[in-house]
This record gives C-alpha cells, sequence and structure tokens, in this order.
C-alpha cells in the first residue's frame, strides 16, 4: 500500500541530488511520503541557517538545528510572531488563499499575547487536570473496550480522534452528541484543497465561519451565565479577551481546537508506528508498563513532532549560525529536524523508551509560545497507553500508515492495526 500522491509518478530526486540552494523542505509532499528526515539531514550536515529563494510561500530561512532553533524561539524581541508580519506558519496567516482573516494569540507579541494567553490557561492548570484525569480515564477505558479483538480496525479514527475529541469538547462544553464537529473543523483549519479535505478555499471559508458562529452562540451563552470552568466561559468574562474583536475570538478559537485535538491524535497513533518499528522497544514497555509509560510518552511526542514548525519575521537584522537574516525575512524554526539533532539528542533516529532525560525536545516550543498544553497532551497520552497496556499485549500495525498532506501538522490520516489480548 503508497501513499497517495498528488504529484506526477515520474521520479523524484533524492535530497542528496538536488543542489543545496534548491532545496525546498516546506512542500507537503515530502511530509506525506515521509522522507523529508533525508532532506532536514542534509541541511543540518551541510547548511544548518539555509536560506530558499524560491518556495510555493516565498522565500524563507529554515533552522534545523536544536540549539539555532532554541535561540530564535527564545528572542522574540527582535523574531516576531505577530499575525501582521504573517504570523506563526511558512503560510503567511493572512493571505488570499487563507481565505478568512483571523488572529490569534499565538500570533501575537508582548504584551497583548501574554494576556490572552493567561485569560484561557487556568484550563489547563494542575488543578484543573487533577479534576480531568479520571474522566479522561474513563472514556479511554470505554473507548478501548468496544474495540474488537483480532479484527482489522482503523486506529485513527476509533481511538485517537475519538478520545481527543472527547477531551477537547469536555474542556469547551460543548454540546457531546456533536463533538465531532470539533474534529472536522480541527482538520478543515489547516487544509488547502490540495488535501482533499475541502474541495476549494472557499468551502474552507464557510466551514469555518459556521464554525465561528456555532461558538458565538455558546459565547453568548456563557457571557450571561455565571463564570464557569470551561474554555469559553473563561474567554467570555476575562478582561482580556471578553471584548475580543470577532477576529480574534476566531483565531484564539480555532487556535485552541487544533492544538488541544490534532497534536495530541497525532502522537497517539505515533507511538504505535514507533512501537511497531522498534518491536525491541514494545517488549521493554510490556515488561513494566506503569515504569516506562511516562518517559516513552515524551519519547513519543520527540520523536512525532506533530508540529514540524514554527514560523518567526525578523524585525531586524539578526545573526544566527554565522548567517546574517535580515529584517523583514521569514524565519521557519524545523521542530521536526532539531528533534533529529545527533549533537543534542543521542541516537535521535531512534525511539528508546527509557532515554535519559526524555522531555528536552522541541515539540513544545521555547519561550514565551511554549505550548500551552503540553501538560494535557502527556496526561492523555499516558492515560491511553496506561489502558491500552492493562486490555491488549500488542496493538499491531498491519498496513502502511496513511499520512496527513501538510508541512506543519505532522499527522495520520488512518492507521490500520489489529488488537491482540494478553
Amino acid at each position: 500500500m503508497t501513499a497517495f500522491s498528488l504529484d506526477a509518478p515520474t521520479r523524484r530526486p533524492s535530497a542528496h541530488e538536488i543542489p543545496l540552494a534548491q532545496i525546498d523542505v516546506s512542500k507537503p509532499i515530502l511530509f506525506q511520503t515521509d522522507v523529508v528526515g533525508d532532506y532536514f539531514a542534509r541541511l543540518r550536515r551541510e547548511d544548518p541557517v539555509h536560506y530558499c529563494a524560491e518556495s510555493a510561500n516565498g522565500a524563507y530561512w529554515s533552522l534545523t538545528k536544536f540549539d539555532h532553533i532554541v535561540q530564535a524561539d527564545t528572542n522574540h524581541q527582535a523574531l516576531s510572531s505577530d499575525s501582521k508580519w504573517g504570523g506563526i506558519a511558512i503560510q503567511d496567516l493572512n493571505s488570499i488563499e487563507a481565505a478568512v482573516p483571523i488572529e490569534m494569540f499565538i500570533a501575537m507579541d508582548p504584551p497583548k499575547h501574554d494576556q490572552q494567553r493567561r485569560a484561557v490557561s487556568p484550563a489547563v492548570a494542575p488543578g484543573n487536570l487533577k479534576l480531568l484525569e479520571p474522566i479522561i480515564r474513563a472514556r479511554a477505558g470505554e473507548i478501548l473496550d468496544a474495540l474488537p479483538v483480532g479484527e482489522e480496525i482503523d486506529w485513527v479514527d476509533l481511538v485517537a480522534i475519538e478520545l481527543t475529541t472527547m477531551t477537547l469538547a469536555t474542556l469547551f462544553d460543548f454540546p457531546w452528541a456533536e463533538r465531532r464537529k470539533l474534529t472536522r473543523w480541527s482538520d478543515v483549519t489547516t487544509a488547502s484543497p490540495e488535501t482533499g479535505i475541502v474541495a476549494s478555499f472557499e468551502q474552507r471559508r464557510d466551514e469555518l465561519l459556521e464554525c465561528a458562529m456555532y461558538f458565538k452562540a455558546l459565547w453568548d451563552e456563557r457571557a450571561k451565565a455565571p463564570p464557569q470552568p470551561d474554555l469559553i466561559s473563561m474567554m467570555a468574562h476575562a478582561p482580556a479577551t471578553r471584548d475580543m474583536p470577532f477576529v480574534e475570538f476566531m483565531g484564539n478559537l480555532l487556535l485552541l481546537i487544533v492544538g488541544g485535538n490534532d497534536t495530541t491524535r497525532n502522537s497517539i497513533s505515533g507511538g504505535v508506528v514507533a512501537l511497531n518499528q522498534a518491536p525491541d522497544e514494545y517488549r521493554k514497555l510490556m515488561s513494566d508498563p506503569l515504569a516506562r509509560i511516562p518517559g516513552m510518552v515524551s519519547e513519543i511526542i520527540r520523536w512525532q513532532t506533530p508540529i514540524t514548525h514554527m514560523r518567526r519575521t525578523a524585525l531586524q537584522d539578526v545573526e544566527i549560525g554565522g548567517k546574517t537574516i535580515a529584517k523583514g525575512d521569514k524565519v521557519v524554526m524545523w521542530y521536526l529536524s532539531g528533534n533529529r539533532d545527533d549533537e543534542v539528542i543521542p541516537q535521535p533516529d531512534e525511539f528508546i523508551i527509557d532515554r535519559p532525560n526524555p522531555r528536552h525536545h522541541l515539540s513544545f516550543g521555547f519561550g514565551i509560545h511554549r505550548c500551552m498544553g503540553n501538560r494535557l497532551a502527556e496526561l492523555q497520552l499516558r492515560i491511553v497507553w496506561e489502558e491500552i497496556a492493562k486490555r491488549f499485549r500488542q496493538v499491531e500495525l498491519v498496513g502502511e500508515p496513511q499520512r496527513t498532506y501538510s508541512n506543519i501538522i505532522r499527522g495520520f490520516t488512518a492507521l490500520p492495526v489489529k488488537l491482540h489480548a494478553h
């Protein structure tokens, strides 16, 4: 089984055959066919701060080594996330193709970023996570108990999407019977017509406006009611967010949907792929699951790197790795590449569940934009693997993973597996 390709069936040159100056690691097909790692390896070795003069998203710099990425990610004074310069992804946030003007706190600089982030952060604070843990565990158990043993199933749809959508619906206090709308809106947010998820940018715009209007009705209800511990109520009552313009309301909403859905669901699937590719590690896991799972969770998040990159725009000339990045230039921090940097992470291409210092990775970013929901992501992964280990001796991969056509979401659209009980 081969991954669906939108490219012509002619042979594509390998990463080592293309002239260095012509390497463009932003092509989604490189991620869908899972060959982008070869390109990143070459850039780390030959040109770790690499300038691509032409791409579908314009000229940009690629940072591919761990320390250079940390240097950039922690320098928000010189390297801006603000949407007015293009935002946080290689494709400009409000480009013509994006179709819907939006703003979100991840695509803001201080002080506005800090104020809006602070408004919703209580939802993922330790106290709230403690309350969520038994709920997530009960749901994970119900999902896993409903699965057939010994039959081929799609892990992405039946487990990864279902669990993360349930958790997101709880965080939003979203109508339970309609929770799969959240899955759809998450997919549409990062989609383009080439993905097959939407037929056109106009359809994408219409669906995202539908999402916004649905949530506006929830917002209006929560604003009139006393404050509650869900994300919508928090934003509706917090001084920094209660009077947001519509473009900010919509942007923050989509940020929370994608952040709470895409990343964790693809790590849940990525862990299954990693363990099947490293059977000795799977045996090690099953020899002592409770002791191994916490470290393995961090290793899954590093190995999968569900958000491949973040982008910044230089507000002034900046030197990184001996190269001068000019004011106005687009800088892309490739977390996926930094997580494979052997100068910082020993044996980075290996999946090692008892790796020392497993949380030393780039998947959550660094600095003021470090992922707000990182502890919730780790909690969901820990719980789902504890519940898997109780029920099954193996989640066996029985076909080729189908990967997402995207240069920012590193994920799976389908994962055929069979479950083997103890």
